[in-house]
């Protein structure tokens, strides 16, 4: 697999929806590669800004909020320190420590080694509600969990590693503190282990609880990755998750951001059925197991113009029975059956991704969008192409795992001790582009399918309708999917099809061969090794300034 160019795949992907939106639907996109990390090149782009330094440290003799400063000068050396001014912060967890609710944490470009002696698996950890901490270059400040060197940050090489002694660790992991919000910078290289973990950025309103824990958020101009890629397709401690919400009621935004080679996500918002009330807007999420993923989340969610490509699956909103409390997955609003949680504009292109890395659960490999076990959920106005199984498919999902108190098949049907069944209902699919889906061949590969594994298991049926191709049709499972007789309009219809073919073909396409067996002849990518993609420079903040009270690092910007 080839690499990005600077451009970058979100850049591509918003010209390919100009042309969409005003021309009618496009079919082709082309995704090119992209340089690695700039390490001392990126981060030279405000050096000049130290010799124009003026006044004192910011929130010295201030009442308001304070402005805490951070710079190691590695490797670009600090600006002068003006007159009269305590020393700089050397690393952003210092000035955590130091800060108060209201202040804000500048970052000077650099590479950050941070590891949290507060709370040993996290790189940074906060607990003080409204702080505010961006970088002033989103690919020159670079928080980097990893042994590598400033002019070489990120490095893949498994010696360069800090796995922590086996226990891994967050990047960034907020906790129970609400109205943090992360700006313009990059984290990268903080991996999984023994004690979970490897999530770069992470909002965490109480992971496992099954209780929501955390109110506002806000992330833009991001990127988070990993280099890391052992030659151990079952290495243990691969990084998990990109961005990383949970249990957290919003209102939380995750914008103009960029996340990849993550083993479970590149983003997830979820442990928030019915409460999450927020939006992902301008994000580009590739080579991961999934795009995104959202377990038992919903409650006016929106997922927008954004792109998602070259992962194993794109977008799967699902349901499970675990410490992601209470399921189902449901996207509607409180209270009624209309629809808050909806995926619109987005474009999912080559997601035939096997050799992403990937651990655990395995998304249906080359689907656009997947809604396992979800209901209410509604998919409309996005691009869906060349994804090899297909670019939409609702399913139910059979949940076999061993639930941790406070999960008890809520919302799913329990078969027996050891099976609960969250079936996909109410899901609405329309207004959609197809180009080029189930090209794979297997039986029921198409743009378009549905099915439930146990009859009339709940209503209303899925519903599909006004999706088309360049010929002004789609394929589906079942054939014509989108007629009255079939899931078409008028939606609300009774009972779940069953369909033995298509259940097979998940079976094959997810991996998860403990619930059957893969009929003659399917051919699905399988892992062959992990595959990691360089990061691409992406576009920083325009003002990094914008909103921050005087300092030093402004002063000079706009001088």
């Amino acid at each position: 697999m080839s690499g990005l160019r600077n451009v970058g795949l979100w850049d591509e992907g918003r010209t390919m929806m100009r042309r969409w939106w005003l021309a009618g639907a496009a079919c082709a996109l082309t995704i090119a590669g992209a340089p690695a990390i700039a390490g001392s090149q990126a981060l030279a782009a405000t050096h000049g800004a130290r010799d124009h330094l003026t006044g004192a440290l910011g929130g010295a003799g201030q009442s308001g909020p304070k402005v805490l400063l951070v710079c190691n000068g590695s490797p670009t050396p600090c600006p002068a320190i003006p007159k009269g001014s305590g020393p700089y912060y050397k690393t952003v967890q210092s000035a955590v420590d130091a800060a108060s609710p209201g202040d804000w944490i500048l970052i000077y470009p650099g590479v950050y080694h941070e590891k949290s002696t507060q709370w040993p698996t996290a790189g940074v950890w906060i607990q003080t509600p409204d702080l505010h901490i961006r970088g002033l270059d989103r690919n020159g400040v670079i928080i980097d969990g990893s042994n590598g060197t400033a002019s070489q940050p990120c490095p893949s090489s498994p010696s360069l590693q800090d796995f922590n002694g086996g226990a891994g660790r967050n990047g960034i992991e907020v906790y129970k503190a609400s109205g943090v919000t992360i700006q313009n910078l990059t984290v990268c290289d903080y991996p999984s282990g023994t004690g979970g973990n490897g999530n770069e950025i992470w909002w965490n309103g109480g992971d496992g609880s099954g209780k929501i824990g955390m109110g506002a958020y806000r992330g833009s101009y991001l990127s988070a990755t990993s280099m890391y890629g052992p030659s151990n397709v079952h290495a243990a401690n691969l990084a998990q998750y990109g961005v990383f919400v949970s249990n957290a009621r919003g209102p939380g935004v995750i914008e103009e951001s960029y996340a990849s080679n993550m083993a479970d996500s590149s983003y997830y918002i979820g442990a928030c059925q019915q409460v999450c009330h927020a939006t992902m807007n301008h994000d580009t999420g590739t080579n991961s197991n999934l795009g995104y993923s959202g377990t038992n989340a919903g409650g006016s969610l929106v997922i927008k113009d954004s792109v998602f490509s070259r992962n194993r699956a794109g977008i799967v909103p699902n349901s499970l029975n675990n410490d992601d409390a209470p399921p189902p997955q449901t996207g509607a609003c409180p209270g009624t059956t209309t629809s808050c949680m909806i995926i619109e504009h987005n474009i999912l292109k080559n997601n035939n991704n096997a050799n992403a890395p990937t651990s655990g659960t395995a998304g249906a490999v080359g689907t656009g969008v997947e809604i396992a076990g979800g209901a209410y959920d509604t998919v409309r106005d996005n691009l869906f192409i060349h994804n090899g199984a297909w670019g939409v498919v609702t399913h139910d999902y059979p949940d076999t795992e061993t639930p941790p108190p406070g999960s008890h098949c809520q919302g799913g049907i329990q078969v027996s001790p050891q099976l609960c069944d969250f079936p996909a209902h109410g899901n609405k699919v329309y207004g959609n582009f197809f180009s080029d889906n189930g090209f794979f061949g297997n039986v029921t590969n198409s743009d378009l399918a549905t099915v439930g594994l146990l009859p009339n298991s709940a209503t209303p049926r899925n519903c599909f309708y006004s999706n088309r191709d360049a010929a002004g049709r789609v394929t589906s499972e079942p054939k014509n999917i989108q007629t009255a007789a079939v899931d078409g309009r008028p939606c609300g219809k009774q009972g779940t099809s069953v369909d033995g073919p298509l259940v097979e073909q998940l079976i094959c396409a997810t991996g998860a061969t403990g619930l059957g067996t893969c009929p003659p002849g399917s051919h699905y990518p399988k892992q062959t090794k992990i595959t990691i993609v360089p990061l691409p420079t992406q576009p920083t903040m325009p003002d990094p300034c914008a909103g921050v009270p005087a300092n030093p690092f402004c002063s000079a910007a706009r001088t």
